[in-house]
């Protein structure tokens, strides 16, 4: 093939124009995560990026329309405390959708404000 795919730098999710100050709330203040100043050329777009360890998770801003379809697609956002986040999670009025626990994983679902599922989870 002549090349390989070493790694991942960074996961976009997508969001409505107009839920870009929920959802940069949502990640900065509920879960805490530090966002990241996008380059000067794509400033204009709108969005976030924030910084999640090695990688970044990006926050795409889509034209105006509804919140998305329920999906089964995810991002896994790992942490170090499980029942830590389940109280923030909670504080907030979110709705904790299903909790399990598989491929090493104890986790929980969430949605963010544009619908996004989220699996929130510890190896601990």
């Amino acid at each position: 093939m002549g090349f390989a795919i070493t790694g991942i730098d960074h996961v976009q999710i997508s969001a409505p124009r107009a839920l870009e100050a929920q959802m940069i709330s949502f990640y900065r203040d509920i879960l805490g995560l530090t966002p990241v100043v996008k380059p000067e050329e794509l400033r204009a777009r709108g969005g976030a990026w924030f910084q999640v360890g090695a990688l970044q998770l990006h926050i795409g801003l889509d034209p105006d329309q509804g919140p998305l379809p329920r999906s089964k697609r995810h991002v896994c956002l790992l942490t170090n405390d499980l029942a830590a986040a389940r109280r923030a999670a909670q504080r907030a009025g979110l709705a904790i959708e299903e909790e399990s626990q598989a491929e090493g994983l104890t986790r929980f679902f969430l949605r963010d404000p544009a619908g996004n599922r989220l699996e929130i989870g510890s190896r601990n």
